[in-house]
């Protein structure tokens, strides 16, 4: 039994462009942005999607990000080759297909394209801004 002390809360990314970051996850995803602030000396953008919080911050006085890996593909995986978080995902409630089509004509990028995972379910991996991969996964 999982610890119930815990509830996952967000997903904290840093942005060189934290409103555009913000904005691609409502156009792409239909996400909403539930604050817009500033914390540190950076703006602090709060986007709720499928009940959690993606909470991007743009840079703060002294930092000096490094750039991104970006996630490639090998013989039967994908991976952004190194320590740290890989990709954080969604189970999609609809068809998957036509969803990914959708996003496609909007410009969005497949780093993996669809696919039957392990398990047998369809999935596939969208680049978000930022660096970012996103699993997409159909219920």
């Amino acid at each position: 039994m999982s610890n119930p002390a815990f509830k996952f809360d967000h997903v904290h990314i840093i942005s060189e462009t934290p409103r555009a970051s913000a904005e691609w996850y409502v156009t792409m995803f239909g996400a909403t942005i539930a604050a817009d602030t500033v914390a540190r000396g950076a703006p602090q953008i709060f986007v709720a999607l499928g009940g959690t919080t993606i909470l991007i911050r743009g840079r703060r006085p002294g930092e000096e990000p490094l750039p991104a890996r970006l996630v490639r593909q090998y013989a039967d995986f994908s991976s952004h080759n190194a320590w740290g978080t890989d990709h954080f995902g969604f189970m999609y409630q609809g068809d998957l297909t036509a969803f990914c089509e959708a996003l496609r004509v909007k410009g969005v990028h497949f780093p993996v394209e669809l696919k039957r995972g392990v398990g047998g379910s369809l999935l596939c991996y969208v680049a978000a801004p930022d660096g970012v991969s996103i699993e997409l996964m159909q219920c």
